[in-house]
């Protein structure tokens, strides 16, 4: 009897944006959490939610506000 391989699980894209808002959820809506997990620094965060349009907390808003509205601002006008 061939000897079967396990089936491998499919590969998730962690940068995809259900993926993304699905653990920005999990994380509590903390970017600082959210990049520890995705082992990034808070800006590189920061930028993936802002091209998904993925609203932030309230509390993330007073920390990152600013940088994230730039960056969305950016991605519109350069269609990023």
């Amino acid at each position: 009897m061939p000897r079967r391989e396990p089936e491998s699980e499919p590969v998730v894209d962690p940068t995809d944006r259900r993926i993304l808002e699905r653990n920005y959820d999990y994380a509590q809506k903390n970017v600082r959490l959210l990049s520890m997990w995705y082992e990034c620094e808070p800006k590189r965060m920061l930028k993936l939610l802002a091209e998904y349009d993925i609203e932030l907390s309230r509390n993330d808003k007073r920390q990152f506000g600013t940088y994230y509205q730039s960056v969305q601002r950016h991605a519109n006008a350069y269609g990023e």
